[in-house]
């Protein structure tokens, strides 16, 4: 029978100590029975998942984590989301990653509309297409806050791959007028994100948001822009099948990219709600086909994001026990196994964003021996044995014979 593979990545997960906790992190203060049985009879240690010259954003984090150098296959987070949702890009096209974010009096007070739900938000992003929307440039609603805009070949769009464009979870409460685009050819954004403020304002869905006491989608934010990359597939590298699960738009984007199997599962809405039963089951199914699934959980990160403790630690605890848990339980039953457990990055409460420290890791088989981490969490994965300054590096660690 051929080994079986899979892959827990807690978004976000890993942190830095917090007084409110004792002194201790979010994944060493949580119930963590099961990432901690994976560290406790298999191997491991740190990995830096973002190289130096990267923002320490997701799409860079998966790709190394999937075993590609983002140095050689790296072209932005745009084109991700893009072939995720069904937009095939031309040759020249250049695809923006589109929040709808809520500001108030130039402070970018919340960078998901307040989650947003999927109905209202696509109202507003077909609102503005009708509006702001031209031959070469279209918007595309997708999940939540998370949207599309798409920049066809022209004079203006010659410079848009080079400019400096802020993710806007890494300005919560700081000026809007600050954090715009910069560099040649910025006016084009700007202008796009300046007038959605004004024609989203006044919006019915955003006025009937505002009066239940809603954060409202009242501006739109450009970033993460890039053109579609040429990435090797999965199976080329690795010599094995694989299926991805995720809620979110740019994991699915790069796995679509390696040319995974991505399954969609009902109710996986990437927040503290998500459907941790069908994506458990949905990821026990995938591997009666493949031999590896890469199964992805958001939850964690939206808490680090919004500064909340108590729900990081909660988020923390429901990855363990309805994902790592039941799967783990499920797979232990094979002849020939490997799970692996890890975040992609930190997502740090303190600062509300995440941080190109190294991550805890740790994998355990049939065919591993422990080493000298007794827990799943930061400072145990100090004392494991491998330590990898190429993140990229830790898929072929974890495949390896």
């Amino acid at each position: 029978m051929m080994k079986k593979y899979v892959v827990f990545v807690g978004d976000g997960i890993a942190d830095h100590p917090i007084s409110e906790l004792g002194g201790k992190t979010p994944l060493e203060f949580a119930r963590t029975p099961h990432m901690d049985f994976i560290a406790r009879e298999g191997r491991g240690g740190t990995a830096v998942m973002v190289p130096p010259k990267f923002i320490p954003s997701s799409d860079v984090a998966i790709l190394s984590l999937l075993g590609y150098d983002p140095n050689k296959y790296y072209s932005g987070r745009g084109p991700l989301e893009a072939i995720s949702m069904g937009v095939e890009l031309k040759e020249d096209d250049i695809a923006f990653r589109c929040n709808l974010v809520t500001v108030n009096d130039d402070i970018l007070v919340d960078y998901s509309a307040g989650h947003i739900s999927n109905k209202e938000s696509a109202v507003l992003i077909k609102f503005i297409d009708e509006k702001l929307g031209r031959e070469d440039i279209r918007f595309y609603s997708g999940v939540s806050y998370r949207h599309l805009m798409v920049i066809g070949r022209s004079e203006e769009s010659a410079a848009l791959s080079a400019l400096h464009c802020t993710p806007p979870h890494d300005i919560l409460n700081q000026s809007v007028k600050k954090n715009l685009p910069r560099g040649k050819g910025n006016n084009l954004l700007r202008c796009l994100m300046e007038q959605s403020y004004h024609l989203l304002c006044s919006h019915e869905v955003n006025s009937v948001r505002c009066s239940l006491g809603e954060n409202p989608g009242n501006m739109i934010w450009l970033w993460g822009q890039g053109y579609a990359p040429n990435i090797a597939s999965f199976e080329e590298r690795f010599g094995i099948s694989c299926a991805a699960i995720s809620e979110v738009d740019v994991v699915k984007g790069i796995a679509c990219y390696a040319r995974m199997k991505v399954i969609s599962v009902a109710g996986a809405t990437g927040y503290f709600d998500t459907n941790y039963k069908g994506i458990a089951a949905a990821a026990l199914k995938s591997l009666e086909e493949k031999d590896l699934v890469f199964v992805h959980i958001q939850a964690p990160d939206e808490a680090g994001h919004m500064g909340n403790i108590k729900a990081k630690v909660r988020a923390i605890e429901d990855f363990d026990r309805e994902i790592v848990g039941t799967i783990l339980k499920e797979v232990s039953n094979f002849n020939a196994y490997r799970v692996l457990v890890l975040p992609d990055h930190l997502t740090a409460l303190a600062s509300r964003t995440h941080t190109r420290d190294a991550v805890p890791f740790a994998f355990c088989g049939n065919d591993i021996k422990s080493d000298a981490m007794d827990s799943f969490n930061e400072p145990s994965a100090r004392k494991g044995a491998l330590h990898l300054k190429r993140g990229w590096k830790l898929m072929e660690e974890f495949l390896k014979k």
